[in-house]
């Protein structure tokens, strides 16, 4: 995983795949896509993936790059995974309250968190 030109920085932490963006800004359509693309494998790697997405690093997030979100979020429920995201600036955390994804998502205020709640 994490090849030379990869958008992630992956690690497993006790059967937790953490994902943190190597951008701050999630704006590329086909930056997106390669994101959507290298996760989806992460996920089919899996029987039950337990993921965690961190946007420490993000300041910028677009529409597709939720939209990505939410398909990487049907995925990981397809094989009775587990999702959580965390560490969302507040700007960001927003956009989530608009669009109703906060429902939709387990978010948690820091990854430390999200890790104690697997």
């Amino acid at each position: 995983m994490g090849s030379a030109d990869s958008r992630l920085r992956v690690r497993r932490t006790d059967g937790v795949t953490q994902i943190e963006f190597v951008d701050r800004n999630i704006l590329d359509e086909a930056n997106i896509q390669s994101i959507g693309e290298e996760i989806a494998s992460i996920i089919e790697a899996e029987d039950k993936p337990k993921l965690l997405i961190s946007f420490s690093n993000v300041d910028h997030l677009s529409s597709a790059a939720l939209g990505t979100l939410i398909t990487i979020n049907n995925k990981v429920r397809s094989r009775d995974g587990e999702l959580r995201l965390a560490d969302i600036d507040p700007q960001i955390y927003e956009v989530f309250v608009i669009t109703r994804l906060n429902k939709l998502f387990q978010i948690l205020d820091t990854s430390e968190e999200a890790m104690r709640s697997f």
